[in-house]
């Protein structure tokens, strides 16, 4: 059974590879594994031991600390059962959906989240 450490970490990991587009077998090899053992990471499957994560650290440009940022939070959040994911920007689809965001030209982007907030707050 994964531990929500394990899984918290492993967001981390993910999240930092997503916003400096790397991939996972670009880290895999700056690491000298292989990128299925970087999946089974990101997903909490495996305990990452403390010497890989230094090297993981390292090839994201990290420090070893940037994994644990926001652990109590997320756990906080996941008692209190909020409708937004603590780890928000951890995941793909919102991480997407923000590079799509800053891609539109500002004025329409100003339009944009107004509409969002309109919808949201009609939700």
């Amino acid at each position: 059974m994964t531990h929500h450490v394990d899984v918290h970490v492993g967001k981390r990991v993910r999240h930092r590879r997503w916003l400096i587009g790397m991939t996972q077998q670009q880290l895999a090899q700056q690491v000298g594994i292989k990128f299925q053992q970087i999946q089974k990471y990101e997903t909490g499957a495996n305990r990452i031991s403390a010497s890989r994560l230094w090297d993981i650290a390292e090839a994201l440009d990290v420090p070893v600390s940037f994994f644990f940022e926001g652990l109590e939070e997320t756990q906080k959040a996941d008692s209190d059962k909020q409708s937004v994911p603590a780890d928000l920007m951890g995941d793909k689809e919102a991480l997407d959906l923000v590079r799509s965001y800053y891609a539109i030209p500002e004025n329409q982007r100003r339009r944009l989240f107004e509409l969002a907030r309109v919808l949201s707050d009609v939700a």
